[in-house]
């Protein structure tokens, strides 16, 4: 006997023969003898529907009272599911938040899970029951409902899956799995069998609207194998594992996040703590950074480049500016329509050529790239969001995601039971949300090898990295900085062994296009892994802190979805990890 948790949306249960139609689904794994949880969003627009009741009657509703009216969604359906389970001579019970234990912060409209208590569900599921959980909903410590924000429903599903160590959560949607990329976009995509939370971290970040992000952190962090599948249709879907139990790709998907803004702080003194008074204050706004780029100064300056979710811009420039004042840097710029076009893959740390591939596949569409930063699994550029669609489209075929992919080996519907002992259900309960950092690393075998001065013009990182990999050379931290006055710059990080390899390299290119190559021939590389480092505010600023207070200076930073890199000086390693790892508590 397993346990199952079924998540279905809002489009799976939209009237009342689709709210059957799911209950026969849940009603047959019971059958089959498996314990059954169900979460259930609120029908199709109702949301939509309740959100337009408040407009009508103010535009400034309170957010408790918000949460009160949205929470009325899930219940609707809860009940409705549960009757149709019934009505199939089966029982069932349904559950608001507050009755399964759902225990949460007291942010209205986007709170996190504190806690779960597990109690109450398992006593109804050891008496047969199929227990109904309302999604998207908890119960702060004074008592008031909560809702959890976007995605909220996928959260409770995968949470509640950790809590109660079930052997499988099932997301029932609209579509049929995860896809090598939007298909709506590019009918071409394909199905993956498999993909690993690191990846789907990544797509969900980048606007992939399968999962959010939040319900990824959660079956990363507590091992919940968790397969995406079609309400509609019967196919096998999309498991999301361990990178050691999913198919290992050099590329598995492209992502597009459409609306990003651009911020640049120029001229800031290349000092200790300037990163640190710039993120700091965007930490106490509650505004999460995506890309960040700084790039190495020069005559005592630097550029401090970072990308905001686009409906953020107007709060994060008025601190930007603020900094800007105090650090007397020569100003600020912004960009309000840019996209971040980004390539993820498991397999992208051992593949040769990657980078080559993707600027290639750019180039030859003429599509300019204003900021590039990169991750183990992943390399994020930013282009003007009109270039959207045909980047996306360039380094879909590039890396031949059109292909069938391979069925995936997995059987879902008799997965063994995976025990869990008391001690850890206990040890589950507790900050669920809270942020994970999982190691901080330090690489000292790196050079740097910066051009400066490289024409902002299609095709630049192309060539680059075509004359690389000719070369023979394994490039890992890759950095382009936000390009000033028809200029830029563009740093990355090699095997110091292969070092004079890569200058000879880099000469070749910066000959033939007008610019200059610095180096550095050894430098340290501290990088923070973890699960939230995204979705929290405030996980960059932790990170520069620590270095300000030691007088550490940075050099390069690049972010992802589930780690931070920063470059200092190669003398500095050693103290900036013990710096850092005392500020993430893993001294």
């Amino acid at each position: 006997m397993a346990l199952v948790v079924q998540k279905f949306g809002g489009t799976s249960v939209a009237d009342p023969q689709k709210i059957l139609v799911a209950a026969q689904k849940a009603v047959a794994r019971h059958q089959a003898g498996d314990q059954v949880v169900v979460v259930v969003s609120a029908m199709g627009h109702q949301t939509d529907v309740l959100v337009d009741l408040a407009r009508q009657i103010t535009d400034r509703p309170s957010a408790r009272e918000m949460d009160m009216l949205l929470s009325t969604g899930e219940q609707v359906s809860v009940a409705l599911f549960a009757m149709a389970i019934q009505s199939l001579g089966v029982e069932a019970v349904s559950l608001t938040g507050a009755q399964i234990g759902i225990r949460t912060d007291s942010t209205h409209t986007k709170a996190r899970i504190k806690s779960i208590s597990t109690d109450n569900v398992r006593n109804f599921l050891d008496d047969g029951r199929i227990v109904i959980a309302a999604g998207f909903q908890g119960i702060d410590q004074h008592g008031n409902i909560t809702t959890l924000g976007r995605g909220g429903s996928d959260t409770t599903a995968v949470a509640l899956a950790a809590v109660l160590g079930a052997d499988l959560c099932e997301i029932y949607t609209d579509v049929d799995g995860i896809y090598t990329t939007d298909p709506r976009m590019l009918p071409e995509a394909r199905r993956l069998p498999s993909i690993s939370y690191d990846e789907m971290l990544e797509l969900a970040s980048l606007g992939a609207g399968v999962m959010h992000p939040r319900s990824i952190e959660f079956a990363k962090k507590f091992g919940v194998k968790v397969l995406v599948r079609s309400s509609f249709k019967n196919v096998p879907g999309t498991m999301i594992l361990s990178a050691a139990e999913a198919t290992p790709r050099a590329v598995s998907g492209v992502a597009l996040a459409k609306d990003e803004a651009l911020i640049t702080l120029e001229g800031v003194p290349d000092q200790p703590g300037s990163s640190h008074a710039l993120f700091s204050p965007l930490a106490s706004s509650g505004i999460a950074v995506d890309m960040i780029v700084q790039n190495v100064g020069h005559h005592g300056l630097a550029d401090i480049s970072f990308t905001v979710p686009a409906d953020d811009l107007a709060q994060a420039l008025e601190v930007t500016q603020g900094v800007a004042a105090k650090l007397k840097a020569r100003g600020v710029f912004h960009d309000a329509s840019m996209a971040k076009m980004s390539v993820v893959g498991v397999g992208m740390a051992s593949a040769e050529g990657v980078a080559g591939k993707m600027f290639s596949a750019l180039s030859r569409e003429k599509i300019n790239v204003r900021m590039i930063t990169t991750s183990e699994i992943k390399i994020s550029v930013l282009i003007a969001r009109t270039d959207g669609p045909a980047a996306v489209g360039a380094a879909h075929r590039a890396f031949g995601l059109e292909a069938e992919s391979a069925a995936l080996g997995t059987d879902s519907s008799s997965l063994p039971l995976r025990p869990s002992s008391p001690l850890e259900v206990v040890q589950r309960l507790e900050g669920m949300e809270d942020l994970a950092v999982e190691d901080c690393q330090l690489d000292s075998s790196q050079a740097l090898v910066t051009f400066i001065d490289l024409p902002d013009t299609p095709g630049v990182a192309a060539d680059v990295f075509e004359e690389v990999g000719k070369a023979g050379l394994f490039v890992d931290m890759i950095v382009q900085s936000h390009p000033r006055e028809g200029r830029a710059e563009l740093s990355f990080t090699v095997p110091a062994r292969d070092r004079d390899r890569a200058i000879e390299a880099a000469g070749r290119i910066a000959k033939a296009r007008g610019a200059r190559v610095a180096d550095v021939p050894h430098v340290s590389k501290l990088s923070i892994t973890g699960v939230g480092i995204r979705s929290h505010a405030g996980v960059a600023d932790r990170l520069f802190a620590p270095l300000t207070e030691a007088g550490i200076n940075i050099d390069l930073v690049s972010t992802s979805e589930v780690r931070l890199n920063v470059i200092v000086a190669a003398e500095h390693g050693e103290r900036s990890l013990a710096a850092l790892r005392r500020a993430f508590g893993l001294a």
